[in-house]
């Protein structure tokens, strides 16, 4: 049989591996998400980088911390570093309630096809295996992984290229099951057996019980962990200051009417001591500001989220996150609608939030967010949600 004609039939097997379209960094459906932007993360990213880069024995970097922290923001700005210049193996981003993405069953015939595309032995080694399991995708989660993506990675040769792949792996806490969180830890340690090639994965989540029960199952060798939420606060303030400056920079190049000092030094200063070390709280009031179209509609929704700094200060982070989001479904009234069309938007919203509640563990009846004292875009919702998922 020629090369083209092996080459056909392989990648024929290869279509057949269930894949999660949404899994990598770069797939369509997360092209606007974010990275980091220039000067922020600076040390953290350095560490990442050389750790990556290096022969340090601990081949996993468990980066975690708390919601809202920026642990996805920083995946995907490895994961862009390590794919432009050809070393990124794979990338799976968990997202609880996320179809494919919110379980594990496509995790690593995901990852194995990610990797088919990196090389032609590759390739040909997960084809290969792939032929000789042609159930594969009905086994357990420890045969895929054997199978293949650990055996294949094991039968490379010492001069193939490249010599190093990494494996960026986000949320893995939001994965529905704990036991396969569990499982999948397990199995990620065997890349320590690797001897041809070098793996290294870079996972992100927040500090649950069953992924901290799981590192503690893998030699303190073999794994680095940083904990995000520790960072000084004079360096996430910084960072954050930048972000700020950027998004609402971009607000004032769109809306020349505002004054040239927009926003000001001052406003930003309190911005930053309201997020209280939060990316998701500045992530959600840039964006909460953006979407306003008129120039007062800007000033009022700035003037908003700025009187909230005033009654939380000291509090949890839980509740910076709650006011800022109560403050989005305030304002997202219409001004000019009628009764009749406020009680529709009520309507509509009831029956959203209500399907939302009953489906979705994130949202507790606990949280406050409706009080009901008017109605609420359902768009305003969309951005609630889209925050809430994501951090």
């Amino acid at each position: 049989m020629c090369l083209l004609a092996v080459d056909t039939v392989t990648k024929s097997l290869l279509s057949h591996l269930p894949y999660a379209v949404d899994a990598p960094f770069n797939t369509y459906s997360r092209q606007h998400d974010p990275t980091c932007l220039p000067d922020t993360r600076v040390d953290l990213l350095r560490e990442i980088y050389t750790w990556a880069d290096g022969k340090d024995g601990r081949f996993i970097y468990w980066l975690n911390g708390l919601a809202g922290t920026g642990k996805s923001t920083i995946a995907r700005t490895v994961a862009r570093k390590y794919f432009e210049n050809g070393q990124l193996g794979a990338s799976f981003f968990f997202s609880r309630g996320g179809g494919d993405v919110g379980h594990a069953s496509k995790f690593f015939t995901t990852i194995a096809v990610q990797l088919a595309r990196k090389s032609q032995s590759l390739q040909r080694y997960i084809g290969d295996a792939v032929r000789k399991n042609a159930d594969i995708a009905t086994q357990s989660l420890g045969d895929q992984w054997r199978q293949v993506v650990l055996g294949p990675l094991s039968k490379l040769s010492g001069d193939s290229y490249p010599s190093s792949y990494i494996l960026v792996i986000d949320a893995l806490d939001e994965c529905d099951n704990d036991e396969d969180i569990l499982t999948i830890l397990k199995l990620l340690a065997e890349a320590q057996t690797l001897r041809t090639v070098r793996l290294r994965v870079l996972l992100t989540s927040r500090p649950e019980i069953p992924i901290r029960h799981g590192f503690y199952q893998i030699p303190e060798t073999e794994h680095q962990d940083f904990v995000l939420h520790h960072i000084s606060p004079s360096i996430i303030d910084h960072d954050i200051t930048i972000f700020l400056k950027y998004n609402l920079g971009l607000i004032g190049q769109r809306k020349p009417s505002l004054s040239a000092s927009w926003p000001g030094e001052e406003t930003v200063n309190q911005l930053v001591q309201i997020a209280n070390g939060l990316f998701i709280w500045a992530a959600t009031a840039c964006r909460f500001i953006q979407d306003a179209e008129q120039v007062f509609l800007i000033r009022k929704r700035l003037a908003a989220i700025l009187q909230i700094g005033s009654s939380i200060v000291g509090e949890q982070p839980e509740k910076y996150l709650n006011e800022i989001y109560t403050t989005v479904l305030r304002h997202s009234i219409p001004a000019k609608c009628s009764e009749k069309e406020k009680e529709e938007f009520l309507s509509m919203l009831r029956d959203i939030l209500g399907s939302i509640e009953r489906s979705m563990t994130v949202l507790k009846t606990s949280m406050q967010f409706w009080t009901f004292q008017g109605t609420i875009l359902v768009y305003f919702v969309c951005i609630i949600l889209h925050f809430a998922t994501s951090s």
